[in-house]
């Protein structure tokens, strides 16, 4: 193993499900959650793993790499917490791109996403107003942004939904790629009206659930 797979990442859990978001939703997924997160998203379904402080469980890439062999999948998602914050996760990344790994990165809109392997997917998640941390959103990453990459508006309100057309508009995220996801809050947002506004749409995007959270039950971590 290359020299840097001894640095440490505090990972808050690693687990094996169903992918419950985005274009590879209901595809079996290793998941390794990261701790830690600036952002305080009013919605934020993982508050366990927001706190920068906590040490968690400290793993070095070896570690890190033991555990999801103990799976049947190449499928690889990074989360949080935010994973970009972790130092030298660049490297991380770049280690399991070259273990052939499909790479999928959730990431909170506020990180720099240059500095990411290019043969990794970035799930790039703009903050909307009912979140409250729309306006730590850094525009400049739509830039960096692959035909591959996927842009995930989560949506609240008929305001958060207006605001997300406003983006996309304004950046022409459409031209960078059509993987636009609506994604309502869980049992806060009414998919029929979100869905009936989605259809009208001039510009590419598609709705999304949360799959896991009508397979478990919404609470339940590790799924």
């Amino acid at each position: 193993m290359p020299e840097y797979t001894n640095q440490i990442f505090n990972v808050n859990e690693i687990f094996y499900s169903i992918q419950g978001e985005g274009t590879r939703a209901g595809r079996p997924c290793i998941f390794v959650r990261f701790q830690g997160c600036l952002l305080r998203c009013s919605w934020c379904d993982t508050p366990y793993a927001l706190d920068r402080k906590q040490i968690a469980n400290q793993m070095s890439t070896e570690d890190i790499e033991q555990k999801i062999l103990e799976y049947p999948t190449k499928h690889l998602m990074l989360t949080g917490g935010e994973p970009l914050e972790q130092e030298n996760i660049s490297e991380l990344i770049t280690y399991f791109c070259d273990k052939d790994y499909e790479v999928v990165i959730e990431t909170n809109g506020q990180q720099d996403i240059s500095k990411v392997d290019k043969r990794a997917f970035i799930i790039l998640d703009l903050k909307c107003p009912d979140s409250k941390m729309h306006k730590k959103n850094s525009y400049e990453n739509i830039n960096h942004l692959k035909s591959s990459d996927e842009v995930k508006f989560v949506i609240g309100s008929d305001e958060d939904f207006n605001f997300a057309i406003d983006i996309c508009k304004k950046y022409e995220v459409y031209r960078k790629t059509e993987n636009i996801l609506f994604s309502p809050v869980h049992g806060k947002f009414n998919l029929l009206h979100l869905a009936e506004k989605i259809k009208y749409l001039d510009f590419p995007a598609r709705m999304q659930v949360q799959l896991h959270k009508y397979i478990w039950d919404e609470n339940k971590r590790g799924v």
